[in-house]
């Protein structure tokens, strides 16, 4: 999927909802088992509750990995009910020398066939490079995360006057333009979103934290939205959760719609 279709989408759904398929055993309905086969029942019952307002869905490839074969079965197979026109990314937050990356490409762009894959920047260019050759695929780099422990690098002041999350989204600029790759944003950093905006003014940031998370949706859209749109912003566990009886996913429906009015 190129740049222009995920604009389209975005403006034609009126929506930058993305749905996180961070789908846990421990915390599936009552009605459905908790195994692999209820794991996938319950994707395929919220991705059809909230298809009318979601542009992109992001797997947390670890929930599926967690299951060995059977895991990645199920991230197969949830694929298959996502239509073609919407966004698929893998959070897969991967990262390796050269050839290890080309590897971890090939498995989520030609066997699973996912849009797009989150990736640590922190072995350099040779390391992101390999998942850049691949045409209409996006490369989501770790930027600025919600996490405590983004205080421990990435918001690090270098010698140089720069945060190195901002040293990452300036010197990764080099590798490739805003029609290949994205920065992951975290919501609690929705403060930050102006000076990142103006480093890379027309890159899509991939945005989670809403929800649960405490991020504020509207300093996001305030301060993170261009006039191409340019947001996918993830809610995760209060569409996934929204409900733990018989009626998950009407409540995923509500959730999801509710987000997407807010957008």
């Amino acid at each position: 999927m190129n740049y222009e279709q995920i604009q389209y989408l975005t403006e034609s759904k009126k929506s930058f909802l993305c749905v996180g398929l961070d789908t846990d055993l421990s915390k599936l309905p009552t009605s459905l088992p908790k195994n692999a086969e209820g794991m996938l029942q319950f994707n395929k019952a919220i991705i059809e509750a909230t298809l009318p307002f979601a542009v992109a869905y992001k797997i947390n490839t670890a929930f599926y990995e967690a299951l060995g074969a059977e895991g990645w079965n199920v991230m197969e197979k949830t694929l298959k009910f996502l239509p073609k026109n919407i966004f698929k990314i893998a959070d897969a937050k991967r990262g390796d020398i050269g050839n290890t990356s080309k590897l971890y490409a090939k498995a989520f762009f030609e066997n699973l066939n996912f849009d797009a894959i989150t990736v640590s920047p922190y072995m350099g260019e040779d390391s992101v490079k390999p998942f850049l050759e691949y045409e209409n695929k996006w490369t989501i780099l770790l930027a600025l995360t919600s996490n405590l422990g983004s205080q421990d690098f990435e918001m690090q002041k270098l010698a140089n006057g720069h945060f190195l999350y901002e040293e990452v989204l300036q010197k990764s600029q080099q590798w490739a333009t805003h029609k290949q790759m994205m920065y992951v944003v975290g919501a609690t950093q929705a403060e930050r979103l102006q000076e990142i905006r103006k480093i890379v003014p027309n890159h899509f940031l991939l945005i989670p934290g809403i929800g649960s998370q405490g991020g504020d949706l509207q300093k996001v859209i305030e301060y993170g939205k261009t006039k191409f749109g340019g947001l996918l912003i993830n809610v995760s566990r209060d569409i996934l959760y929204a409900s733990q009886d018989n009626d998950f996913a009407e409540k995923a429906y509500l959730k999801a719609e509710f987000w997407q009015k807010q957008m």
